[in-house]
């Protein structure tokens, strides 16, 4: 008999799965973005069954929170108006479902092989790291000394995504 945490977990995952596929079948832009944190949700939860509550609380604060919020005050913005109808037409919709199933048939030889060695660390060094730094210096020091530079990018690449959704949808600003 599976263990009460082995349930949760598979409930939230095939909850974020379902809702990943709401998200990415809605015609209206805000629906899918509503979907689209039920989905981040769902992923905080994973991480924290998984013993990562760090990260869990980092994927609420940062992605459903922050993230989720400029996206909609873009949503919001751009007043795209009403369309006809929520889902997609059937075309995208045949062709989403043959790409996941393609998709799938084509992780399924990963998904069987177990983790590669390579991102393996050695047995009590994560927890030497959390001793000595504590969980949040355990992320934040590779955050701030290797990866500074790619996230500062990753910042600036939204700033001109949503610059530019803003000058396309507003053409008369």
């Amino acid at each position: 008999m599976p263990s009460i945490l082995a349930v949760v977990y598979w409930a939230f995952a095939g909850l974020a799965v379902i809702a990943s596929a709401m998200c990415i079948t809605r015609r209206n832009p805000l629906a899918s973005a509503l979907w689209l944190v039920q989905t981040l949700f769902c992923v905080a939860v994973l991480f924290t069954i998984l013993h990562a509550p760090f990260i869990g609380v980092l994927q609420v604060l940062v992605y459903a929170g922050a993230i989720m919020v400029l996206f909609l005050f873009v949503i919001m913005l751009l007043n795209l108006g009403r369309s006809s109808g929520d889902l997609k037409g059937l075309v995208a919709c045949a062709v989403g479902t043959v790409l996941g199933v393609g998709l799938l048939l084509d992780l399924r030889p990963i998904a069987h092989a177990g983790p590669p060695d390579a991102i393996m660390l050695p047995a009590g060094a994560l927890d030497s790291m959390l001793v000595h730094q504590g969980v949040v210096g355990s992320v934040a020091g590779p955050l701030f000394d290797s990866y500074l530079v790619p996230f500062e990018i990753t910042s600036l690449l939204l700033t001109a995504a949503i610059v530019g959704a803003v000058v396309l949808a507003k053409r008369k600003l």
